[in-house]
């Protein structure tokens, strides 16, 4: 507990990785909160007066699309995505580091194929000129899978190799 019976937050680190991490928090809380008062605001609209934005839908599943890519990039960041627990039940030393090793190394070698994949994919939406919602083009939309997938691998990648402690400032 905190000062005051709060209680305190996760340690922040300073420097370049600090405020990276402060940048993605508030990236999150963003989207989360607009994520919320456009459902709400077209669900009154719906309700009330019988009337809605045409774009809003595609609008959200646009913006939960970018929640779940910076949710996924920060649980990747903070160790806290899924994962199996039986391993450190059932190994310990050498065999549990390496372990860890091809874990990491795994799902570094996944999201790099899901980011590269992910760019075709932004290329094919990019050359096909479509609207997502409000001249908002779909390839603009879907870019939260490359930069996502291309953030954790990275992550995993990093910590794969030994580099950067974990919730720690100097972790990518």
């Amino acid at each position: 507990m905190g000062p005051e019976g709060s209680v305190p937050d996760r340690p922040r680190g300073g420097g370049l990785w600090g405020a990276v991490h402060r940048i993605e928090d508030a990236v999150l809380t963003v989207l989360v909160v607009l994520l919320v008062l456009v459902a709400g605001g077209q669900i009154v609209l719906r309700a009330a007066f019988h009337w809605g934005v045409d774009w809003t839908d595609p609008m959200l599943r646009s913006l939960v699309l970018w929640v779940a890519m910076f949710g996924a990039m920060i649980a990747a960041r903070e160790d806290k995505h899924l994962g199996v627990d039986a391993l450190p039940r059932l190994l310990s030393g050498v065999p549990l580091v390496l372990a860890r090793l091809l874990a990491q190394g795994f799902a570094a070698v996944v999201c790099a194929a899901l980011a590269w994949y992910s760019v075709g994919l932004v290329q094919l939406e990019h050359e096909s000129q479509t609207i997502a919602f409000a001249q908002v083009p779909t390839w603009v939309t879907q870019l939260a899978m490359p930069f996502g997938f291309t953030v954790m691998g990275l992550r995993f990648a990093l910590r794969a190799l030994g580099i950067g402690k974990l919730g720690g400032a100097n972790t990518p």
